[in-house]
């Protein structure tokens, strides 16, 4: 499933498994659930690393989108 989604999200598979379980359990399943919150966030989620959330950001980015900025909060 390289580069696909996952059944349960929109989220690319190239988060991994750890990562898109995380995402999914805190409720965060689509690209715009993940403009609520930042980067740090999603970040602090366990099973979430550095790699996931670059992928994150250039998937997001692709769509016009981004995690909310930290000044945002």
């Amino acid at each position: 499933m390289s580069g696909g989604t996952r059944p349960d999200s929109e989220l690319t598979a190239r988060i991994g498994q750890p990562a898109t379980a995380a995402l999914t359990l805190a409720g965060y399943t689509t690209y715009v659930s993940l403009t609520r919150v930042t980067a740090r966030d999603v970040l602090a989620l366990h099973g979430v690393g550095p790699k996931a959330i670059r992928i994150l950001e250039e998937e997001l980015a692709a769509r016009r989108l981004a995690f909310l900025a930290e000044s945002s909060r």
